[in-house]
């Protein structure tokens, strides 16, 4: 009778600890799929403003000037959410567009992912495409008031040991000699280095 007594005593402790076990598994599955993804508006145009202080220091101004000629760069809105690979997010863009974008995989430093711009409830464009982990995509267009949109999406997943590593500064871009045009098309996409 005791011993029915003690093995029942010992019951809900086991079960916590599986249950713990557990919990604690699917935690680390998550956090080796897991993707923060930022979103970055930039409005571009020609009207001899410079660069926004706010990006003046970053990786992607030095992107920005690399393959667009406008004078003025000036940051409209920053969006960042953590999601795990499977899982949708959506970012409102200026403009009242919506970007969903859904990591479907991470393998050997390249991120998987669909990338659907809408507008209202119409879908305007659609993409899979493999991303370098820390990696940035640029997409140039549409119009916006004396210029031109740009986005950019960066992704960061963990590195190895499961920590999320904030990316590396890139170092600055050799000079070239012909870049393209200001008048790039709407919706064009450029994937930076």
């Amino acid at each position: 009778m005791n011993f029915r007594r003690a093995v029942g005593s010992l019951f809900p402790l086991v079960s916590f600890a599986l249950v713990g076990m557990c919990a604690a598994t699917a935690f680390a599955h998550d956090i080796k799929h897991a993707v923060r993804i930022k979103v970055e508006s930039v409005m571009a145009a020609n009207t001899a403003e410079g660069m926004d202080r706010r990006i003046a220091h970053t990786p992607m101004a030095e992107r920005l000037q690399a393959l667009f000629e406008f004078s003025t760069y000036r940051l409209i809105s920053k969006q960042e959410q953590d999601t795990v690979c499977g899982r949708m997010v959506a970012f409102t863009l200026p403009g009242g567009r919506i970007l969903h974008i859904a990591p479907r995989a991470i393998d050997d430093g390249m991120i998987a992912m669909e990338l659907i711009l809408f507008e209202g409830a119409r879908p305007i464009m659609s993409t899979d495409l493999k991303l370098m982990n820390h990696g940035m995509l640029i997409v140039g267009g549409p119009r916006y008031e004396q210029g031109m949109l740009i986005t950019t999406v960066t992704t960061d997943a963990p590195d190895e040991g499961g920590k999320l590593i904030a990316p590396p500064i890139a170092p600055r871009a050799p000079e070239v000699a012909a870049r393209p045009s200001a008048a790039q098309p709407a919706g064009a996409v450029s994937p930076a280095p």
